[in-house]
């Protein structure tokens, strides 16, 4: 399972890379196999301003849904629009084409609580 190092992650299963005041936000490998074939994600925050752990949208699985959480605090700028009709993105790619929001973080200390690659992987017991 890949777990890249320049990102960081969140004890909800989603990834953030970060680019200046950019947060780019998607689920990690580990979660697009734990829920299975993806076949619906729905977003509908853009524009909205939401504090970390807030629910931004959901994910819809062959066998169930689950809510996503905001892992930073800020306003969400842009949805992955190539989502609406290959949700299967996050599947066979998660780090890359799998992205689902990019946000403009509004309190950067909040990096500080997500975890390195390696306390990821020693969170799911990998």
């Amino acid at each position: 399972m890949n777990f890249p190092e320049n990102l960081k992650y969140t004890k909800e299963h989603e990834w953030v890379a970060i680019d200046g005041d950019i947060a780019t936000v998607g689920v990690t490998e580990f979660a697009q196999s734990e829920l299975g074939d993806i076949v619906f994600i729905e977003i509908e925050t853009v524009g909205d301003t939401l504090s970390k752990d807030e629910m931004f949208g959901t994910i819809e699985a062959v066998k169930t849904v689950s809510d996503l959480f905001m892992p930073l605090s800020g306003e969400i700028t842009e949805m992955n629009e190539g989502l609406e009709g290959e949700p299967e993105s996050v599947n066979s790619d998660p780090y890359q084409a799998g992205w689902m929001i990019k946000i403009k973080l509004s309190d950067a200390s909040e990096l500080d609580d997500l975890l390195s690659a390696a306390d990821y992987k020693a969170l799911i017991g990998h």
